[in-house]
Formats: structure tokens, sequence, C-alpha cells
């Protein structure tokens, strides 16, 4: 059984790795300085694993220009994942840009809680992590083996995260970058009794939004 004690969680640092990729060796003190996200797919030449590897793939440059990594995993050798790719390539006209962890002892998929055994006890589920550049994970989510994940969610989080950090605000459901953000609640009452006269976007005391200049 897995103890769940020992899997990572929000706002502590990330399991260290130290791995071969279809990129060369990888270790998590590689990315410090940087975002990473780090996937993991069930298996290499499934067909949803290869929908979103083509997305992840495409959005690998918008990534990039939010100082972040890409670096994905399955429980397969680097040579079926070089075989992978490579087909990818040759079929959907993709090229993937970022490195994949082989993981056939499966160390790096127990450390970060990929083994989900009601799910399979030799492939890891749809895991996402999202790794701060002091190597802290920020945030995970698990998918189930029959449903692909969404890109455009993680990158979407990525940005609330990094407007989050930058400014000292949250943000709300299904924020994008230019919509307002919230103010974090008062904490004293008097700054309560105080809230509706500053200036914010104001519905309670509790509850009030600002927009971020540009």
């Amino acid at each position: 059984m897995t103890d769940l004690a020992s899997l990572p969680r929000i706002n502590e640092v990330a399991p260290d790795f130290n791995v071969v990729t279809t990129h060369g060796p990888r270790k998590l003190a590689d990315y410090k300085g940087k975002w990473l996200i780090l996937f993991s797919h069930p298996s290499d030449f499934t067909p949803v694993c290869t929908t979103e590897f083509i997305g992840f793939a495409n959005a690998a440059e918008r990534f990039k220009a939010l100082n972040c990594e890409l670096l994905g995993l399955s429980i397969d050798s680097v040579f079926a994942h070089l075989a992978w790719t490579r087909n990818i390539k040759e079929k959907f006209g993709v090229e993937i840009p970022f490195p994949i962890i082989e993981d056939l002892k499966m160390d790096v998929a127990r450390a970060y809680g990929m083994i989900h055994p009601g799910a399979g006890d030799t492939s890891a589920v749809r895991a996402t992590f999202l790794i701060d550049p002091d190597s802290k994970i920020r945030a995970m989510v698990y998918y189930p083996m029959s449903n692909g994940r969404s890109v455009d969610e993680i990158f979407r989080l990525l940005q609330g995260l990094q407007t989050s950090d930058k400014n000292g605000v949250a943000t709300p459901e299904n924020w994008k970058p230019g919509e307002p953000v919230i103010v974090p609640p008062p904490k004293t009452a008097a700054d309560a009794e105080a809230r509706a006269g500053q200036g914010y976007d104001y519905t309670d005391w509790y509850f009030s939004k600002k927009r971020l200049s540009a």
C-alpha cells in the first residue's frame, strides 16, 4: 500500500530525480530558476497520449515564453519513447521538442504518486505537476487513463500562479490574463470596515476585485 505521508504535496519541494531521457540525462536541479511541468502518461503508442503530446508540443513555445520547461514521463524505455516520437513526426507532422523520462523501474512514478493501483499497477496515470523556480510543487492535476487532459487549462493555471506570485492576489474561476483579480480578504475588523472605501470593485468586505496595471 502507498504511504500517503510520502506522496508529494503542494508547496513542498518536489521529489528529486536523476534520469535518462530522450534528450540525455536530466535531474531536478537542471530546472532551478525555471518553472517545470512534469507530466506522465500511461504508455507510448497509445491514442489519447498521442493527442496530449501533440497538444504539449504545439504549446511548447508558449510555455517557454513564460520561463517554463516541459518534461514527459512514462514507464517505457527511452528506445520506445524515441520510436513513438519519430512515429508522431511521421504520421502527424509534429515534432516533440521536450524530453521524455525513461522510468522502467517506476522510481519517479512512485516518488510522485503517479501509480494508482485501482487504475493499473504498471502504468502511470495522467498526472501533471507544476513546479516553480525554487523546485516547489505548486499544483497537481490527475486525470484518468481514459480521458485526455487540457493543455490550455494547464497553461492557464501557470499564468494564474505566476500572476498570484507577482502581485499577491488570487484569481477567480476560469480567470484569464487581463481580467480582474481577487484582492486578499482583510484580516482584522478594522481592515474589513475600511475595505469598502479602498477603491476596489467592492461586493462585500471579504469579496473585492481589481484590475492589474499593464
